[in-house]
């Protein structure tokens, strides 16, 4: 499946497979895309006219009939910051509609005044009473996820999270995954082996911790982190719920489990993070047996990843871009990394190389899609390595400096010494002559 594919698209192509094989019909078909029995004859049509690549929207790449215009959008951010900076949207819009024959829907006002600053949004009211939501209708619709911090072996070991994904619809645990922390790697981590395991879910839920979204004020909306960047390439939606209450399956779940696995390991003799990740998939299935539920439509909404293991490796990683000095090298984590090359490496003087650590805790360094070796100088062996490079050339600096000083009246050679038979690095007069 092409990667360029977005998740409509993918499941468009799914439903035209079942079409195709005789195993839905056209009705059914268009109940599952939300459209007409007629629109499922063209989509039919151009599917197998075409395959897949036939039903990727003609519409891509091409600028939205219904964007405003650079010229207008510039002009009216113009009149704004002028003369209506402290306006509300509402009025903004009417004034430039009015004096500026600037005509904008009050909405797209608001969001020209937010992106330049002028205006805030309003918060609105608190919600004290929080109703219950219906499930997602079919399994990898959605999927929660929440960290769980807790002293899981009850003292045998350091306090540690344990990362849990768990299905909207059914309930099920899909993933569990002790680790130190709640890090971002560790979240990729547990992405990874959920997606080798069922495939690529349609949507994740979470709250808003810094690893799925940038809370900093003054962040440029459009920044994401690095989670967000890798869930974004795989064509995975990121929802971040506003309360915990609204991620209330994950959260009623991590009370479930930190009242049961601490017993199970306690019984099971576990004592350490490796050793329970390995028993781990034994409890989920106990679990989802026992609390799992049926979903509404049993089509599995996961859809299998398309590109190699590597790939997914790569993705799932923490990317850091870099750029390298003229002897091609680096800071990264105050340690100096030094890039190998076997020609002159004039090409890379300044090029922009990124760093991929990944979850299972290798480096890998890339440049155009080539893997490149190099080593990792910590603080102390920099300056050993600097101090042992500034005695050498302190000693041939000296050397030279001596050599071209000394006065050769003081050091002339005897009459029967080698020097007087040799040609080459002589002077030209005669060696009485003091060289200037």
């Amino acid at each position: 499946m092409d990667m360029m594919m977005r998740q409509k698209e993918a499941k468009r192509g799914q439903v035209m497979e079942l079409l195709s094989a005789g195993k839905i019909d056209q009705k059914e078909a268009g109940k599952m895309l939300a459209v007409s029995v007629r629109q499922i004859k063209r989509i039919l049509r151009r599917y197998r006219t075409l395959g897949l690549p036939g039903l990727i929207s003609k519409k891509r790449g091409r600028i939205s009939n219904r964007r405003v215009e650079e010229t207008i959008r510039t002009t009216a951010i113009k009149m704004i910051g002028e003369h209506y900076r402290d306006f509300g949207p509402t009025l903004a819009a009417e004034k430039l509609a009015e004096l500026h024959d600037i005509h904008l829907s009050v909405e797209t006002v608001r969001q020209i005044m937010i992106a330049a600053g002028y205006w805030k949004p309003k918060k609105g009211a608190v919600i004290c009473v929080h109703p219950m939501r219906e499930r997602r209708a079919r399994l990898g619709e959605l999927v929660q996820i929440d960290g769980s911090p807790h002293d899981w072996f009850e003292g045998r070991a350091d306090r540690c999270t344990l990362l849990v994904f768990i299905d909207d619809a059914t309930g099920k645990l899909l993933q569990l995954r002790f680790a130190p922390t709640e890090t971002t790697l560790g979240y990729m981590h547990a992405l990874h082996d959920h997606i080798v395991a069922h495939g690529l879910p349609v949507a994740l839920y979470s709250d808003k911790h810094s690893i799925f979204r940038i809370n900093a004020k003054g962040a440029d909306p459009e920044s994401e982190t690095q989670f967000g960047r890798a869930t974004r390439e795989l064509g995975i939606e990121c929802i971040h719920a506003n309360s915990p209450q609204a991620k209330g399956r994950v959260e009623h779940a991590n009370q479930t489990l930190q009242d049961r696995l601490p017993k199970e390991m306690r019984l099971a003799g576990i004592s350490d993070i490796a050793g329970a990740n390995n028993w781990l998939p034994g409890f989920v299935a106990s679990f989802n047996r026992r609390f799992a539920v049926i979903p509404k439509d049993a089509v599995d909404a996961h859809i299998a990843y398309p590109g190699s293991a590597d790939e997914l490796t790569n993705i799932l990683s923490v990317q850091i871009a870099k750029t390298l000095s003229k002897n091609l090298s680096f800071q990264h984590e105050c340690n100096l990394i030094q890039v190998k090359i076997s020609g002159t490496g004039l090409a890379m003087r300044g090029a922009k190389v990124t760093l991929y650590d990944h979850f299972d805790g290798t480096r890998v360094l890339r440049w155009r899609n080539r893997k490149y070796t190099y080593t990792t100088l910590t603080k102390v062996q920099r300056k050993t390595a600097e101090a042992d490079g500034k005695s050498i050339n302190s000693r041939i600096e000296e050397a030279i400096t001596k050599r071209c000083t000394t006065d050769i009246k003081g050091h002339k050679p005897a009459a029967g010494h080698p020097w007087r038979k040799m040609h080459i690095g002589k002077p030209a007069t005669d060696s009485k002559t003091v060289i200037q």
